[in-house]
């Protein structure tokens, strides 16, 4: 047997598993499509096709009706947003010191990140709600921020650390012997090399707190405020009967966003990864 057949074998392998996971992590995403266009009595009849047999709207002007849903999507686009923006700024200037000045508060920092990611939420949730209570946080959207800003931060510091690290030392000491100064340096050099590990940063921040649950379900009570993923919880009954139509449409409405903010950001991803190149 030949070389170039194995290697088309092995190629044919690699494709064949490759369309596999996809298909894998894209059946659910094509059943709740095809859910959310089903009538109430499809639905309840369960014995139908895997598509629709007369696709119709009616879940989604439900779950717009019935839940407030585009309020608590503005709700939790806010709180996205904000908690992405601090997140981000915060990680930036933190991960350049610890990845690039060796001080005692390397250890301690990367032992708190470390720390934070193993530590079971459940256990703080009620030593939390009594701080923010005496700080008049509870019940509020600035005080969810807060609380999504310091608990994604470790792990957005994690990732930056790894960034930074990479990006040579030379670069920055050939444009100290030019006679820049640190800041220049920083706006000019790292900041500009580092736009791939500020966008995946943002993205995993935003996306955290887009689907974050259990923070907003004990810090908000006012329906006013209440978040995207506390409102798609009220589709499911308290004996446990779920409006299956409705619930299958409100989170496919609830995925534009995250798609959306995807989209915007992938140029950027791709274009600072080029621009990130460096020729040896």
């Amino acid at each position: 047997m030949s070389v170039g057949t194995v290697t088309t074998r092995a190629r044919v392998g690699q494709y064949a598993a490759l369309l596999a996971y996809v298909a894998f992590l894209g059946f659910p995403l094509l059943w709740l499509v095809a859910t959310a266009f089903k009538s109430t009595q499809e639905i309840a009849l369960g014995a139908s096709g895997f598509l629709p047999e007369a696709p119709t709207l009616q879940n989604f002007g439900d779950a717009i009706r019935r839940a407030d849903l585009v309020e608590a999507g503005w709700n939790s686009l806010r709180v996205a947003v904000a908690s992405t923006i601090l997140t981000t700024a915060l990680a930036m200037p933190a991960a350049y010191g610890l990845a690039r000045f060796k001080t005692f508060l390397r250890p301690v920092t990367l032992g708190w990140v470390l720390v934070s990611q193993v530590f079971p939420t459940i256990l703080i949730i009620v030593p939390l709600f009594l701080i923010l209570k005496q700080f008049d946080l509870v019940n509020n959207l600035v005080g969810l921020t807060i609380v999504y800003v310091v608990f994604t931060l470790p792990f957005a510091l994690w990732m930056l650390i790894g960034f930074v690290a990479n990006i040579p030392r030379e670069l920055e000491e050939a444009a100290a012997v030019d006679g820049a100064g640190r800041l220049r340096i920083l706006v000019s050099i790292v900041f500009p090399l580092l736009r791939p590990g500020v966008v995946a940063t943002a993205l995993f921040a935003f996306i955290a707190a887009w689907n974050e649950f259990l923070f907003a379900l004990v810090l908000i009570q006012d329906p006013a405020k209440v978040t995207l993923p506390l409102t798609l919880s009220r589709f499911v009954g308290a004996e446990g009967q779920v409006q299956l139509g409705a619930l299958a449409a409100a989170s496919l409405l609830a995925t534009i966003p995250s798609l959306i903010f995807f989209g915007l950001i992938q140029g950027r991803l791709t274009s600072g990864l080029l621009s990130g190149a460096v020729k040896g």
